[in-house]
């Protein structure tokens, strides 16, 4: 297993206990990474050192350590510039990466997909393009024309080579992405008859558990960063007013890198596009409202209304009994034991009520435009014919409930009205 020195920066905006709680999370990523964390380095600085970062005393420091523990990686928690990398390499002797390097390579691992192997290839190649150096200079200019000789015109670099690549590589992949998209749309206007509940939140924080718990499916559920990175869609298991779908999303974490953000927004689109998004937290975990900002943050940055927000605290098996959530539309539960679900699904079940009315109505046959609208607009439930018109049980949203008021009828009633 490969040693890693974990190295992280404390800056006047952090207290020493918030970086030691990124810096655990650090560790915790390259250990998903499948390496070993060996030793931990903190320095202190007004701003970052341009050159190196983490200053040049520090910088020694780790070298020291490097030799100590025969380590052969070093992972800083922040972004690290091109130049930054190259000159902490030159001095500690080993390879240098930046937590967005470390996550963009988990990501690589986990991805199963075409859509996700697509995603995180593109980001990978993002984030590489303005990273790569003139790793070829013995090459240095490829002739330009025919013939050779000093006619040949001044042609293109290594560098210049390499960059062309990845960027017809990145635009391919960027087309792929479009056509997954209209695949995924289409997805999700299939589903537009039901209603959908995603699954967000901070990673680990046990959304795929909840998901198997919501819908008695066997989504892998794993004590890991990042188990999940496909949109994962199923029924409710539950009995609801309207057919209901859930649907398990990737995991929140701070800090993530921007290229990963874009390239995963159409499999985060899910959550836009629900009807009622599930923000689960993990309430047995020391800085679990700071988890909880990262993921408001996110909703709030795809656009999404606090409104469609439940906040479910989630592992209420590892938590004080005594802990409860005063906040509004929230739920504690444990997705592991089932505690609190049946509340939580209740909840599910008061939003779709909300959201408009179960009616039994009576349409003269008449009206067949009116009930091609009523098919257009509602969930049909239920549909008879008599001889004077059509009987239909249907859920019916709120906004239109009013054009088919005057053909309701009783139960008991089976003539139209």
């Amino acid at each position: 297993m490969q040693s890693v020195i974990a190295a992280g920066l404390i800056l006047p905006e952090l207290s020493r206990t918030v970086a030691d709680e990124h810096l655990e999370e650090l560790a915790k990523l390259i250990q998903t990474a499948g390496a070993r964390v060996v030793a931990r380095v903190l320095g202190k600085r007004n701003s970052p050192d341009s050159g190196t970062y983490i200053g040049k005393g520090k910088a020694e420091e780790i070298k020291s350590l490097v030799g100590l523990h025969e380590a052969s990686l070093v992972v800083f928690d922040d972004d690290l510039s091109p130049a930054q990398i190259r000159n902490l390499e030159k001095l500690i002797g080993v390879k240098v990466i930046d937590r967005s390097a470390l996550i963009l390579d988990i990501f690589a691992g986990r991805a199963r997909t075409r859509e996700a192997r697509t995603q995180v290839e593109l980001a990978q190649l993002e984030y590489m393009l303005p990273r790569l150096t003139r790793a070829w200079t013995h090459l240095e200019r490829q002739g330009g024309g025919a013939g050779g000789g000093a006619k040949r015109g001044v042609g293109e670099t290594q560098l210049e080579l390499d960059r062309r690549i990845v960027r017809t590589r990145i635009a391919k992949l960027k087309e792929e992405l479009k056509h997954i998209e209209k695949t995924r749309s289409t997805q999700r206007k299939a589903r537009e008859a039901a209603f959908t509940v995603a699954l967000v939140g901070y990673t680990n924080a046990g959304k795929s558990t909840m998901f198997n718990r919501l819908t008695q499916g066997e989504t892998m559920a794993m004590d890991k960063l990042f188990a999940t990175l496909d949109a994962k869609s199923a029924k409710i298991a539950a009995e609801m007013p309207r057919p209901t779908v859930v649907i398990d999303t990737v995991g929140f974490i701070r800090k993530l890198p921007h290229h990963l953000v874009a390239s995963f927004r159409s499999t985060m689109e899910e959550a836009v596009a629900a009807d009622l998004v599930l923000h689960v937290i993990d309430a047995s975990h020391p800085q679990y409202a700071e988890q909880r900002e990262v993921g408001e943050q996110v909703l709030s940055d795809l656009g999404i209304d606090r409104e469609r927000v439940f906040e479910v605290y989630n592992k209420a098996d590892a938590i004080d009994e005594h802990f409860a959530m005063r906040r509004r539309n929230s739920a504690v539960v444990s997705a592991l034991t089932g505690e609190g679900v049946d509340r939580l699904i209740e909840m599910i079940r008061d939003r779709e009520r909300d959201g408009g009315e179960m009616m039994h109505l009576a349409i003269p046959h008449s009206e067949s435009r009116l009930l091609a609208r009523l098919h257009e607009l509602a969930e049909i439930h239920e549909q008879s014919t008599s001889d004077d018109g059509v009987i239909v049980d249907a859920w019916v949203p709120k906004d239109v409930v009013h054009l088919f008021r005057a053909h309701v009828v009783r139960r008991s009633r089976t003539a139209v009205a």
